[in-house]
């Protein structure tokens, strides 16, 4: 499928966001100037991004834990976003939520959820408002592989297959549920097969390439807006443990580094040197650009004010 210029630039350039921001990201952790914890999205940039260039501006998308990616790739706002890692007032949720509470409805981003798989049964009651409204667009679901053993799963699936509803669940495989490996907790290597177990359609992607995520991407929104449901399985890797407080001992260096070797930002940008679709010069310059326009949000979080105390009933429900 040809793909424009301008659109391998949206792609790098999101990839090399979400990069250059989970780097910063785990500065401030290892700073000791963001507390809680998070989980980083370094390695896996391809899925987010593969995904969301190839989804309209109405269509939805809902996070997960390790969802900054996600967010970044749907068009979030920088600033808001580090201000709300960074406990401030000017975050998307006046920097009460941190990490993993991100959403922001004017780019269709429903939001991340702290719960293991507890965006996959929300997915269902998107993709029904949009069904029954008749809105012409789709519901995209991520979750991970350890998501894809929690009955939420299963049980979001079965209903949205029976009611076919207009969603793309997005299975990201990163080979590792916490820090317990695929094959100790699940006795099948192809996850795509489950989708069967509820009648609908079950792919694989390789998620280190981000041309082959957008590709299938397109061909998924048209199949799910007709159709109903389908499941999409992203073989990816996350280079750094499950969160800032795992050790990450359970993997060898030798693994990661064979991983690493299928970079898919460096796969793109040899690609496009290649295909002299950009020069290095043309890259270098995007490279530089996102590292500046982290910057900015780095400064606008940094400038900006902590909640009052006087707040600190604000916004609680419950």
């Amino acid at each position: 499928m040809e793909v424009s210029k301008k659109k391998y630039r949206e792609m790098l350039e999101k990839m090399l966001l979400t990069r250059r921001f989970e780097e910063k990201v785990s500065y401030f952790f290892s700073m000791g100037m963001v507390h809680g914890t998070t989980h980083l999205y370094i390695g896996e940039e391809a899925v987010a991004t593969g995904t969301c260039c190839a989804l309209k501006p109405e269509d939805l998308i809902i996070s997960t834990h390790r969802g900054h990616g996600h967010c970044i790739s749907k068009g979030i706002d920088l600033n808001k976003m580090m201000a709300e890692l960074r406990g401030k007032e000017t975050g998307y949720c006046k920097g009460k939520g941190g990490s993993m509470h991100i959403a922001d409805l004017d780019v269709g981003n429903l939001g991340a959820n702290g719960v293991v798989g507890g965006g996959i049964p929300l997915a269902v009651g998107a993709g029904l408002t949009t069904q029954l409204k008749k809105i012409d667009r789709i519901v995209v679901c991520y979750f991970g592989d350890g998501a894809s053993n929690e009955g939420s799963f299963h049980e979001a699936l079965n209903q949205a297959s029976v009611w076919k509803l207009p969603i793309l669940f997005v299975l990201e495989n990163n080979k590792y549920g916490m820090s317990v490996p695929l094959k100790n907790s699940m006795n099948i290597t192809d996850l795509s097969v489950r989708a069967s177990s509820y009648g609908i359609k079950g792919i694989n992607v390789d998620g280190m390439d981000v041309r082959a995520v957008y590709d299938e991407t397109l061909k998924a929104r048209e199949y799910v807006r007709k159709n109903g449901p389908m499941l999409m399985v992203c073989d990816t890797y996350r280079y750094l443990g499950h969160s800032k407080s795992d050790a990450n001992v359970y993997r060898t260096k030798e693994e990661i580094a064979d991983w690493k070797q299928k970079d898919a930002i460096l796969k793109l940008e040899k690609f496009l040197v290649k295909e002299k679709i950009f020069t290095q010069k043309e890259i270098d310059a995007i490279e530089k650009d996102t590292r500046q326009q982290i910057e900015d949000a780095t400064a606008f979080a940094e400038q900006s004010p902590f909640p009052s105390i006087d707040e600190i009933e604000d916004d609680v429900y419950a």
